[in-house]
Order: structure tokens, then C-alpha cells, then sequence
């Protein structure tokens, strides 16, 4: 942004001008030399009086006539100056190397700032731009090309966020105005008015490379890229993690059978992190409209973003670690809300289980296996006619007696709910719709009609909370009948007939939502945030219906703060080893997003699996947010059993394994009710110092497959799936312990480097081990110092456990005055009485001190009872030397197995002590 200097002060200044116009920097009026950014290879000189003259492009070309001392413009020219806040102070002659000469004005705008209780707020010409500290790590950059700021409204931002504010100490020198907070200075160059933002450890943050550029609507934010930056978030885009050289765009899109380098895809999530020798910072930029990023792909020495349309209005979070940046995005942005424990467990889906009697045998199977399964989902054939909200009897013909049935089984139903309304009279969404206004329009004020799933079809206006209010309702019947969750599909939105897979952008919406000015908006602004209202229409509207119980909803197509509303997942991916690989980036990048709760189809949507790869994917998945089987018409079975016993009763390992699991699943999920921090993590979201050098390990191509489930499980499939050679595992820290067998991981012994050959990344981790990749064997393990929390196996979380609560103690490196620690959260699972203290809290810690570990017990937290009446502590990596053992200081017996001292004790509920000498 091109902006002021002290006020009243003319001189000094770089413009800010659309597309078109030149961009000069000027420190004196008269005989000085200026630099431009704007163009490469480019020497400028001032020269006044009679030296030269050219023509500028300010709305329209000027006029420049040779008048004698000082240069002239005519009055046409002169007009549209001052229309630009601005002045002619000289003549620049322009000489680009090895070219001809070209001539050009010199102008000077009037520039001037106001220093603001939380940051500052500066005039150029007739630009502005305010600079607001949020939070002492957090601030707010608004930029209008005229006097008046953009709109202060947000679908993804919090308004409390908006408000919020912390004092800002002016910081006025000869080169710079700006101001400091307790974390954060902010720079602005009063040569060429360009942003910097340092820590207070003078470490910049972010620098501008250059002005900001318009282009009629669209504009341009360049910020310099040090060599070692590396760029996280946006969503799931496709393409590794790291987004460094990569560019993207966010438009959303139905992709079907989208691949590894498909752009743009289903959401826009316009947030992403940095991250630079440990250091992270984060970047939301807050507009609807289709928008860009470019992470280098264009310019090796920057990254930039910007959109064709809309507000300039964006945030900046410094953690400094990556940690803080989510936590920080969560409360500028909303958290997710804790969803029915049921979501967690495996869900058994396809495009379509039909009639009513297939669905019955699906569950019949599930349960006749042992397969632990929670949810059936119905796809859209279901519906009479694809039309939503609709049961076709002949295919369902007792539909509420299905879901009772499925209900006693302990399976929850998710019913697909398009939000496309089929354009039929006698239709109640259609009518009822059409009676109360509620669908998008065209231009000339006809509703507008789109071809979809049941033909012909008309678009609810989301963007009216009454609309909302209105499609939330139709939910009534089918929540009513027991159906638990819904499953916001098609909602990009996607349409049949049109030449761009979508609306057309002059579609009109009415904006009449509270925090916004009532207006209406075209569709080229709305298009990115209609899935996300879809979702909260949904949402919100089973919350009217059952006031009591947690909504489940899960959305294809949504936008920044969209997972206040609902979980997601990744779209229509394919059945190939590389969809697998590339959804573990999917869901990082999601989660770093914003996103805690996401997944992606197991075995692949589009085509069909071999049985490894199936086999494989079920594997892996067991260790993600949402578990969810899903594939289309036309391709083979991949439910549990297909391809027969073996691998069968590898998969159900896998899916027994994450309902043992369940209590630390359940904690992680609550953890990110509270704070944002995703369930799925990479490794440099807990580890931001792994490296030697600082870089993120999840970079390195032997760990980018790796992943964390919560800070205490590392799952690290093999980088290349469908290869048999063994692999190296890199640990993001020096204390790891198998899963499955509790050993301890030891560091093998590294060869002398070879000099010929670049440096192995390895050298720069605190461990690593050699692993050769089975079929029937995933490599997980958990990190020394961790107290993991798992329960006897259930066939669903509507089954309570028999037997005791476990605690793995994996007590690490038993040195004097090391700890351990962990925590578990518990409630009924299902309603919103945990909001008012009915839950169970406990948390765990241990340490060795006097050559003895003890470990403690914290009394219960809350009113929710225990399902366990006795704890079995299961102790890893620590071997007592006079095998005593004491619970409250009086001695009891313990068992070795295996790799464990085994002790089991009773939970009074008032916290114990445990000792082992």
C-alpha cells in the first residue's frame, strides 16, 4: 500500500495505482534520482524545467507540455490528478537498457497518517489503509482505494475477533511510522511505503516486496520469500504439503476424479501458514471472491495472493510456533464443535446401498463379522426422484422402521440432503420455497434454474438468515424419524447444464444477515461461501429441531470459519496408491486449516481398488478423524470382507485397533473443541525444532508420508505405498516406543557419508529406523514421555466397555526429573450437557525422582461416572530395581508381560499414586 508520511508532509511517497498507471517513488520534488519497482532494468532520473516531456496514465493518458521551468499538464489532466489525490512535481526520463528512450511524469501524492489507540491509520493521495492490532501476535490490514474502508463484515471471522483490540505504542522515526505491541513491530517505509513486520527479537515476520497492485477490481499482495520459507494450509489443495513453488486457486469447484495436480477443487480456505527456521506466522486472507496464491512459482524471491474482486482485508498471526498460529486461526475464525462420539467410529458407506433391505444386510454383516461399525450412510438413491428431502417407498418401503431396526444394532444413519430443490410444483421445499422468496435469482428477477441430480432445479439464497432459517426446517421429518446425521453434497455449488460446471456470475443473492448492510451481491462474490452457509443452514437448523443433541454434518464444498458447522472431506478422490498417499497432506493441510475433523474415502470414490491397496487405506484411515468407507455406482465392492477372510481379518485389526483407541480419539476431539489444534498433525506442528537446521521434517521425502495423531502417535506409513523395499521411519524426537510390541525404538548406527552423494536428511533428525513395509503390519508408534488412555474393544461407542480403563505409561528416557503426562475427556457421546459440567476430566502425570517412578492418578473432574471401576497401568521403558510397587504408599502386586509392568488397581475416583522402585 502506498501510503503517508507525517501530516501535512508532501514528498515521500510511492503511488498506488491501477492497472495501467506507473509506479514511481519520489524523495524530493525537484532533481533527485527515484527507483521503480514496477519495472525491471529500468534508470530514472528527475528533470525539471525544459529537459522533457511524456505522457501519463492517470484514469486517462496526459497531456505534458514543455512550458518553460516547471512541467504543465491541461486541465483535463490536472482533474484527474487531483481525482487521484495527487500532484505533478516534475518530468522523469525513463531509459530501459538497450532501448529507446521514454518519457514520463513524476507525481506526488498527498500523504498523511493518524496514529490509533491499536495501530495506525494512513492516507495516500485518495488511498487508505489501517493497520489494527487484534492481539499483541495478531493483526488486521484494510486497504481502500478511496477514503472509506471496505465493509467491517466477515463470514469467516469472528465479529468478537473484529473487535477486539490491544494497545499499540506509535513508533515515529526520519525513515518509518508504525507501531509496537508486546510481540510485534510494525514498519512502514516512509520512502516507499511498504510493510514490515518484525518479533521483538528483530526477526522479520513479513515484508512487502512490493506496492500493492490493482488491476481494475482485481489486485495483487507481493510479500519477499527468504530461500528457507516454507507454506502450509489453503485447504486441501492437491500436491505435497509444503506449498513452496506451487500456485492455486480458490474457486470451488466440483472436481470429480480430481489427480495430483487439479486446481481449483472443492473448498476455499484462504488461510495458510509460514513457516521459516522454525518460525511460523499465518495469512488469512478474508475475501469471498475468486481469489490466487503463488508460492513461488513465478518469482523464486516471493510469494503473493490476491483476488479479482472484493475487499483487501487480511490478518496476520505470529505464533512463533506453528501451534500458536492454529490456536490463534481458531479464535479469529471459530473452533468446531464437539461432534457425537459416534462420528468417530467407523462408517460404512456407497453411491447407493438399495433397496431398504441391502442396507439391512450391510449392517447384518457388519455385525455378524465383529466389524465395529457406527453409521450407515444413504446416498441420494434413497430419495424419490434424487429429490431432496423425499423417501422413494418403493424402494424404502418402511423407511422409519429401517432406522429403528439400524438404531438397535447401535448404527447411526447420515442421509445425503442436496441442497439443490427440484423445480416441481406440489413439491413442499419447491413450494414452500417459491411462497416465501427464498431462491437465488437471475438479473432480470426470474428465479434461476439449474440442471442437477433431479433435473431442473432452483437454489436456495443462503446468504438471508431467513433462508437459512427456512431450509434448516425441512430437516424436521427426516431428523424426526431418527436419521442422525446429514450429508451436505453438490454444494459448490455443482450444476449439470452449465459451460462452467456452476452458476453463472451474475446470479444475484440477497444479503440480509445480521453484522452485514443489507444489499444483494452476484454470485462472482458469493460462489466461495455458499457451500460453508449451506452447512451452517443444516447445522443450524438440527439445532432448532433437537435443541439437546450434537448435529452431525458433513460438507463437500465450504470456506474459512465453515468448520463451525460441519466436518468434511476431501471429494470425489480416485482408487490409487498416489490418492492414498496424497490424503495424508490432504488432511494435514486441512487440519492446519481449521479442520480437525475430515477425512477421505476409504478405498478411493472413482474406480476400484486392488485388495492390498483397500486393505492398505483401511489401514491408515483407522488412524484419521473421519473413517469413512465410500465409492461410486459401477465399481466393485470394497465394503470390509471383499477379496475375502485374510484380508478381512487384517482390516477389522485395523478398525478393532481405533475402538481401543477410542478414549484418546475422543480426548484429541474434545481438545479441539477447546482450542482448534487438528486431531491429525504433522510433524512440525508439535516439533518445530526437530531439525538441526530448523526445516520441517515432513518435507524430507523419507517422512512425507508420516503423521501425528494427536502430540503422542506417529503413524509412518511407507513413502511409496506400492513398493516392498524398506524404508527409513524419521522420528521428530529422540524417545519413541513400537505400538504394537512396546519396544523401544533404538537409533541405528549411520555409515560414513559419502561425499559424492547430498547430505542424508536423516543426519539431521534426533532417530530414525529402518523398516521393510508389510501388508498386514502398519508401522505406528507412540512418543516416550506419553500416558495413552485405551479401553476393551466394543462392536460401537453406543456399547459401554467391560473391563478397565488402560493406561499405557510409556514412561521414556528414565533419567532423574523426567516427566510423562496425559489426559483423557469423557461424556455421554451424544448431547450438550457436557456445557454444563457434565463430563469426566482426568489427567495424568509421572516422573522419576529418587530413583523411583511414580505416577498420579487426578481425582475426576466433573459430574459425567466413569464407565470403568478399575484402571490397568501398562508401563513401558522402565525396569525397577527392587520390583516394588506402591499405590498410595502401600505395597500391591505387578505382572511383567512382555514389555510391560502390568498393575491393575481400583479408580476411587479421588486420584492415587502410584510408585515403582
Amino acid at each position: 500500500m502506498n501510503s503517508g508520511v507525517a501530516p501535512g508532509t508532501k514528498g515521500t511517497v510511492a503511488s498506488l495505482l491501477p492497472a495501467g498507471k506507473f509506479t514511481v517513488e519520489v524523495s524530493a520534488p525537484q532533481r533527485t534520482t527515484v527507483g521503480v519497482r514496477a519495472l525491471p532494468d529500468v534508470a530514472l532520473n528527475v528533470i525539471s524545467g525544459r529537459s522533457a516531456y511524456a505522457g501519463l496514465h492517470v484514469g486517462s493518458a496526459l497531456d505534458i507540455r514543455d512550458t518553460g521551468d516547471e512541467p504543465a499538464i491541461d486541465n483535463a489532466a490536472q482533474k484527474a490528478l487531483r481525482s487521484e489525490g495527487a500532484r505533478l512535481v516534475g518530468i522523469a526520463q525513463v531509459k530501459h537498457l538497450g532501448a529507446v528512450e521514454v518519457h514520463r511524469a513524476i507525481v506526488v501524492r498527498e500523504t498523511s497518517f493518524t496514529p490509533l489507540p491499536n495501530g495506525i491509520d494512513i492516507r495516500a493521495g485518495a488511498a487508505r489503509e489501517q493497520i489494527l492490532a487484534l492481539r499483541g501476535n495478531l493483526l488486521r490490514f484494510r486497504v481502500s482505494r478511496t477514503q472509506t474502508l471496505p465493509e467491517d463484515a466477515s463470514w469467516a471471522v469472528l465479529a468478537d475477533a473484529r473487535r477486539s483490540q490491544v494497545a499499540a505504542t506509535p513508533l515515529i522515526t526520519a525513515l518509518s511510522v508504525g507501531f509496537a505491541t508486546r510481540q510485534l513491530r510494525v514498519e512502514v517505509d516512509r520512502r516507499t511505503m511498504e510493510v514490515t513486520v518484525l518479533d521483538n527479537k528483530g526477526r522479520v515476520i513479513q515484508q512487502d516486496a512490493r506496492p500493492i497492485c490493482y488491476w481494475g477490481n482485481s489486485f495483487r499482495i507481493d510479500k519477499a520469500m527468504p530461500a528457507n520459507e516454507h507454506f502450509f494450509g489453503l485447504g486441501d489443495r492437491t500436491g505435497p504439503l509444503d506449498r513452496r513453488n506451487e500456485a492455486f486457486t480458490l474457486w470451488n469447484t466440483d472436481a470429480y476424479r480430481f489427480q495430483e495436480s487439479t486446481d481449483p477443487i472443492y473448498k476455499s480456505i484462504p488461510f495458510f501458514l509460514t513457516y521459516h527456521a522454525g518460525v511460523s506466522a499465518g495469512v488469512l486472507l478474508d475475501n469471498t471472491w475468486r481469489s490466487s496464491f503463488d508460492f513461488g512459482k513465478q518469482s523464486r524471491n516471493s510469494y503473493s495472493f490476491g483476488a479479482e474482486g472484493g475487499p483487501i482485508d487480511y490478518y496476520l498471526i505470529y505464533g512463533p510456533t506453528p501451534k500458536q498460529v492454529v490456536e490463534d486461526y481458531a479464535w479469529l475464525t471459530g473452533k468446531p464443535p464437539l461432534p457425537p462420539l459416534w462420528a468417530l467410529g467407523y462408517q460404512q458407506s456407497r453411491y447407493s446401498y438399495t433397496p431398504e433391505s441391502q442396507v439391512l444386510a450391510v449392517a447384518a454383516r457388519l455385525r455378524a463379522d465383529r466389524i465395529p461399525a457406527d453409521a450407515i450412510y444413504l446416498d441420494i438413491d434413497y430419495q424419490q426422484e434424487n429429490r431432496p428431502f423425499t423417501i422413494d417407498r418403493n424402494r424404502f418401503p418402511d423407511f422409519s422402521g429401517m432406522i429403528a431396526k439400524l438404531g438397535a444394532e447401535r448404527l447411526h444413519v447420515v442421509a445425503i440432503a442436496d441442497l439443490h430443490i427440484a423445480k416441481v410444483t406440489g413439491y413442499f421445499p419447491y413450494d414452500s420455497g417459491i411462497a416465501g422468496d427464498e431462491f437465488v435469482r437471475n438479473p432480470d428477477g426470474s428465479v434461476y434454474t439449474g440442471v442437477v441430480w433431479p433435473g431442473p432445479s432452483v437454489f436456495p439464497d443462503f446468504t438471508s438468515a431467513q433462508t437459512r432459517r427456512w431450509f434448516g426446517s425441512l430437516y424436521q421429518s427426516l431428523y424426526g424419524m431418527g436419521v442422525s446425521g446429514f450429508w451436505d453434497d453438490m454444494n459448490e455449488p455443482s450444476i449439470f447444464n452449465s459451460p462452467t460446471g456452476t452458476m453463472p456470475l451474475d446470479v444475484v443473492h440477497r444479503i440480509d444477515e445480521p453484522g452485514f448492510r443489507t444489499r444483494t451481491a452476484t454470485q462472482a462474490e458469493v460462489h466461495n461461501v455458499y457451500g460453508m452457509q449451506n452447512s451452517r443452514a443444516t447445522f443450524d437448523g438440527l439445532e432448532a429441531i433437537k435443541p439437546s443433541l450434537r448435529p452431525f454434518v458433513l460438507t463437500r464444498a465450504t470456506y474459512a470459519g465453515g468448520q463451525r458447522y460441519a466436518a468434511t472431506w476431501t471429494g470425489d478422490n480416485s482408487s490409487t496408491w498416489n490418492h492414498l498417499l496424497m490424503t495424508t497432506p490432504m488432511l494435514e493441510n486441512l487440519g492446519l486449516s481449521g479442520f480437525a475433523f475430515a477425512g477421505a474415502d476409504v478405498g478411493g470414490f472413482a474406480g476400484s481398488p486392488s485388495m492390498h491397496l483397500l486393505t492398505k487405506w483401511f489401514e491408515i484411515a483407522a488412524f484419521q478423524p473421519i473413517d469413512r468407507d465410500h465409492t461410486e455406482k459401477g465399481s466393485q465392492p470394497q465394503e470390509p470382507w471383499a477379496g475375502g477372510p485374510a484380508q478381512e481379518a487384517i482390516r477389522r485389526r485395523s478398525i478393532d485397533t481405533r475402538y481401543r483407541l477410542m478414549p484418546y480419539l475422543y480426548t484429541l476431539a474434545e481438545q479441539a473443541s477447546r482450542t482448534g489444534l487438528p486431531m491429525v498433525r504433522p510433524l512440525f506442528l508439535e516439533f518445530p525444532d526437530a531439525a538441526a537446521d530448523r526445516h520441517p521434517l515432513d518435507i524430507d521425502p523419507k517422512a512425507s508420508s508420516e503423521f501425528l495423531l494427536g502430540p503422542d502417535m506417529l503413524i509412518a506409513p511407507a513413502p511409496f505405498s506400492d513398493e516392498i523395499d524398506k524404508y527409513a521411519v524419521e522420528f521428530p524426537s529422540a524417545d519413541w516406543y513400537d505400538f504394537w510390541t512396546g519396544d523401544k525404538i533404538q537409533d541405528p548406527a549411520h555409515s560414513a557419508a559419502d561425499p559424492v552423494l547430498p547430505p542424508d536428511t536423516t543426519r539431521l533428525v534426533p532417530l530414525t529406523a529402518t523398516v521393510r513395509p508389510s501388508l498386514a503390519a502398519l508401522p505406528v508408534y507412540v512418543r516416550g514421555g506419553t500416558i495413552l488412555p485405551m479401553q476393551p474393544l466394543v462392536q460401537s461407542t453406543g456399547e459401554t466397555p467391560k473391563g478397565p480403563l488402560t493406561l499405557r505409561v510409556y514412561a521414556g528416557d528414565p533419567g532423574e526429573g523426567k516427566t510423562c503426562g496425559g489426559s483423557l475427556y469423557v461424556d455421554d457421546g451424544t448431547t450438550e450437557a457436557y456445557r454444563k459440567g457434565d463430563f469426566l476430566r482426568m489427567r495424568f502425570t509421572c516422573g522419576v525422582r529418587a530413583g523411583a517412578l511414580r505416577i498420579h492418578i487426578s481425582a475426576h473432574q466433573g459430574s459425567y461416572p466413569a464407565w470403568w471401576k478399575e484402571i490397568r497401568m501398562e508401563i513401558y521403558g522402565w525396569n525397577p530395581q527392587q520390583n516394588h510397587l506402591l499405590l498410595d504408599g502401600q505395597p500391591i502386586p505387578g505382572v511383567r508381560i512382555g514389555n510391560a509392568l502390568c498393575v491393575t488397581v481400583r479408580d476411587t475416583s479421588t486420584g492415587l499414586d502410584l510408585t515403582s522402585r
